[in-house]
């Protein structure tokens, strides 16, 4: 990329199974605006890529994200035809596979191959790194098969990608601001110990991380903090200038709303310390600063400081912990939540000593409930006419969880009266434990593919 006064990224996902209808009216943006671009998808959370893990041992050729085609397909050929780079993580567990599809699509749509450049070095799961995983874990690392290990690697081989002449960079785990600060160092050339500009730019990609949460998806509560087009929202465009300063819009025409208040959630979201957001890239903090609407619809963030990266890298180890049974059934009209709480007694006591089991009113208590159902216990029965009971075990053995669904089943006529709409569900249970590695342990880098 050559240097210049304002990057513009435009993101089009902020998470597996989001919208796949986003990058058009934002790679139409960045096309109009005109000046070196860059759209992002950002597809990846831990449970997703343990998911993408399993996914591939079924099929070898799987583990990347399954809606890559209707991710790319509406904006590809535009992409390559303007200059517009593609960032993405939705390599998962298979990044190499993802770029070949990548490269397939193109071929069914009779444009060029682009150059797709694939990051590597997050991936700890093989045998090389058992011993580094052990080393950090310690007497936490449990006995279990181990289905995923991956390093938050950083922004820097994803620059370097670029800078070779990658027209689309695919990433299994990199840090989701990293996919925003990759382009921005490649772009204007700043130095790995430019903490400032580092930090500025990456919380520029934390406000585009996630999509459409800053654009008021996730802001929206009717009467209090209305948000208008919710069923067309518009995902947001950040422009970067030299000094890593960024305003935020959305492309016109489409739902939603940028402004002070939707910026200053998304740039508290999942922020434990405003001071010190550790990153693989560099320790950002927000103390100092400022969010103020420039224009309608235009939002200025300025004033992050940074500081220097941390020694380690955040490893998430994913291990296979058995199997999750759970079971639904309905109970409607006069006394219907008796009846419901009559029916979970009736499992409690049928799956005694098979496992904890948790059980849920939804529409009575389920989001304020605990694993333990004390509101079993500790609450009268209420007047709800419409109530939906949910009965949850995990088990490391498949025919021990599987009773949940029998039983569950089973309420149809050994039940309360009026029951129905029995759902069942068994799939496998995963665990997850986090642990630090030295830097210095994960080599990254990038490939071009032949």
């Amino acid at each position: 990329m050559k240097n210049g006064d304002i990057l513009r990224i435009g993101c089009a996902a902020g998470f597996s199974g989001d919208r796949t209808d986003a990058a058009v009216p934002v790679v139409r943006s960045l096309i109009e605006s005109g000046g070196p671009s860059v759209l992002i998808f950002e597809t990846l959370a831990e449970r997703t890529l343990a998911l993408a893990q399993l996914a591939r041992r079924a099929d070898p050729q799987a583990g990347y994200e399954p809606l890559l085609d209707e991710l790319l397909r509406p904006v590809l050929a535009q992409c390559l035809e303007h200059g517009v780079r593609i960032v993405s993580n939705f390599g998962a567990a298979h990044p190499e596979g993802a770029a070949r599809r990548i490269q397939r699509l193109a071929d069914e749509l009779g444009i060029r191959r682009p150059r797709v450049a694939v990051v590597h070095g997050d991936d700890l799961s093989g045998p090389a790194h058992r011993e580094l995983l052990a080393h950090a874990l310690g007497n936490a690392l449990p006995g279990e098969p181990l289905v995923s290990a991956n390093a938050y690697i950083g922004a820097e081989p994803i620059a370097q990608a670029l800078r070779a002449g990658a027209d689309i960079v695919v990433c299994g785990r990199v840090a989701d601001p990293s996919l925003v600060l990759g382009p921005a160092l490649a772009h204007f050339g700043w130095a790995l110990d430019d903490w400032g500009r580092l930090a500025r730019a990456t919380m520029a990609g934390h406000l585009l991380e996630c999509g459409a949460q800053v654009t008021g998806g996730y802001f929206a509560d009717p009467g209090y903090k209305d948000v208008p087009g919710m069923a067309r929202l518009g995902y947001p465009i950040a422009e970067i200038d030299a000094d890593g300063h960024c305003t935020l819009s959305k492309p016109e025409g489409t739902g939603g709303r940028i402004d002070e208040r939707t910026v200053k959630e998304q740039l508290l979201y999942e922020l434990h310390d405003p001071a010190a957001y550790l990153t693989p890239d560099v320790v950002a903090d927000i103390t100092a600063a400022t969010v103020r609407e420039v224009a309608p619809g235009h939002v200025r963030l300025e004033g992050v400081r940074g500081h220097a990266r941390p020694p380690s890298l955040k490893v998430n180890a994913c291990f296979e912990t058995g199997w999750f049974a759970e079971g639904e059934i309905s109970y409607a009209g006069p006394r219907a939540e008796a009846r419901a709480r009559l029916a979970g007694e009736t499992l409690r006591e049928r799956l005694a000593g098979v496992a904890p089991l948790r059980l849920d009113l939804i529409g009575v208590t389920s989001v304020f409930g605990d694993d333990a159902s004390r509101w079993m216990e500790a609450s009268a029965s209420g007047d709800a006419r419409d109530v939906r009971l949910r009965a949850a075990l995990q088990h490391r053995d498949h025919a021990s969880a599987q009773r949940l669904v029998r039983e569950v089943t089973a309420l149809y006529c050994c039940g309360p009266a009026g029951g129905g709409g029995v759902r069942t569900a068994m799939r496998p249970r995963l665990g997850m434990l986090s642990c630090l590695v030295p830097r210095e342990a994960v080599p990254t880098g990038h490939r071009f593919l032949d």
